[in-house]
């Protein structure tokens, strides 16, 4: 890796200035790397923490036997468990831990997203981090990108709005092609609930993923799933599968709450390019309904990770894990895609996509 760079005051005010123009790759394109964090914090996994170690050591297994894989943890403590739980699952190979330290692990959303250059280098766009605009414990996830930035040397620049103010956002609310084309959801960027961005209009963010992301056009979706407590990310509903290709979780059950909100996101989609050609549209199921103490869970194949040459899908002991993952098989013809039980790991109100972050591989 590159020897980190000193930090200095015109470094930090660089990472202040947009370096235009930038371009957001797709999650299909080449990685240099994937994060993830190493869980530690029982509240997101009450009375499931240890199981979800496993589940942890099994995603890593897979993910470093096509990538480095960087994984974050949280104090020496962490570390310990940590490497215990990879060397019983024969991982030693292609992994990199590091101490630091994290409130939460959903990488996703609190680490940069990596955008390339036009000179091909990489750079980190670090969002500032509220967690979803919900919880009150977030100062250490907010220094993560800092500490990504100091480990690759890649240049970081902190992303802001037009008035100068930090400009809020995970990772898990923004999809793209690749080629200039996002996803999002009104329902996570534009309700009056859980608001990153007070004051902030369509338009400004529009402006925000052109400047920051090199993206032309913004389509917008309705509502993410039932049970997501981010309040809307895409990234449970909708994803680019290929540059003409949108993958819809969809939910064919007229009761269920998601069949309402994914035929509104069917229209949407419809609407931005489907029928004129732009793009292909194709139904993703969802699983049943995943329930812990009574609470219906974001359960979703939609979130699923593409990693060089695998994609990680979610399953949850459900008749619809197969048809996903052949679906997910027929549009990846080239990559071995993997299920990863994830009726644990859903407890924490995320999956494989949620937890993973990728770092792309410049030019």
């Amino acid at each position: 890796m590159p020897t980190p760079r000193s930090s200095t005051a015109t470094s930090a005010r660089k990472r202040n200035t947009p370096t235009a123009p930038r371009r957001f790759p797709a999650e299909w394109e080449p990685h240099a790397a994937t994060w993830i964090a190493w869980p530690h914090h029982e509240p997101d996994w009450p009375g499931k923490l240890a199981a979800v170690h496993w589940v942890y050591a099994e995603i890593a297994r897979v993910l470093a036997a096509a990538e480095p894989l960087h994984i974050l943890c949280h104090d020496h403590d962490v570390s310990a468990r940590a490497h215990a739980c990879l060397a019983a699952h024969g991982v030693a190979d292609n992994v990199h831990l590091h101490t630091v330290p994290t409130d939460r692990v959903w990488l996703r959303d609190s680490a940069p997203t990596g955008v390339v250059r036009s000179d091909g280098s990489v750079e980190l766009v670090n969002w500032s981090f509220n967690a979803w605009a919900k919880y009150d414990n977030f100062a250490l996830d907010r220094r993560v990108g800092r500490a990504i930035e100091r480990i690759t040397g890649l240049a970081r620049t902190e992303a802001h709005r037009a008035d100068g103010a930090p400009l809020v956002l995970e990772g898990g609310a923004i999809d793209t092609d690749g080629r200039g084309s996002l996803l999002v959801t009104e329902e996570c960027l534009l309700a009056d609930r859980q608001v990153r961005n007070p004051g902030m209009s369509r338009a400004d963010y529009e402006r925000a993923f052109g400047e920051w992301l090199g993206v032309r056009k913004t389509i917008w979706l309705g509502e993410g799933c039932v049970g997501d407590d981010t309040h809307g990310h895409v990234d449970d509903v909708a994803r680019f599968a290929a540059h003409d290709v949108v993958l819809l979780a969809y939910e064919e059950d007229p009761a269920d709450e998601n069949h309402r909100r994914s035929r509104d996101n069917l229209k949407r989609l419809q609407a931005a390019g489907g029928e004129r050609g732009d793009f292909t549209v194709i139904k993703l199921p969802f699983p049943r309904p995943v329930t812990m103490n009574g609470e219906r869970l974001p359960a979703s194949y939609a979130n699923f990770y593409i990693a060089n040459g695998i994609v990680l899908m979610p399953t949850f002991n459900d008749v619809n894990d197969r048809v996903a993952l052949n679906i997910l098989s027929e549009i990846f013809p080239d990559h071995r895609v993997v299920g990863i039980h994830a009726v644990d790991l859903v407890w924490g109100l995320g999956t494989l996509h949620c937890l993973t972050q990728q770092q792309p591989r410049g030019a």
